[in-house]
């Protein structure tokens, strides 16, 4: 009994984790593509505006 008890726990932990680990990278690749628009936009306005990002 105890040892069904404790794979059961094991296997709700993993799925917890593994679905923890498929939000975060999702949220993670969310905010590699919005840093990405954003460094994009400021490229953008700087060259609109011809100075220099160096």
């Amino acid at each position: 009994m105890k040892i069904e008890k404790i794979a059961t726990v094991t296997k709700l932990v993993n799925r917890f984790d593994n679905e923890l680990r498929a939000i975060l990278q999702a949220d993670l690749i969310a905010v590699k593509r919005t840093k990405n628009e954003l460094i994009e936009k400021i490229a953008q306005s700087v060259q609109g505006k011809n100075l220099s990002a160096a």
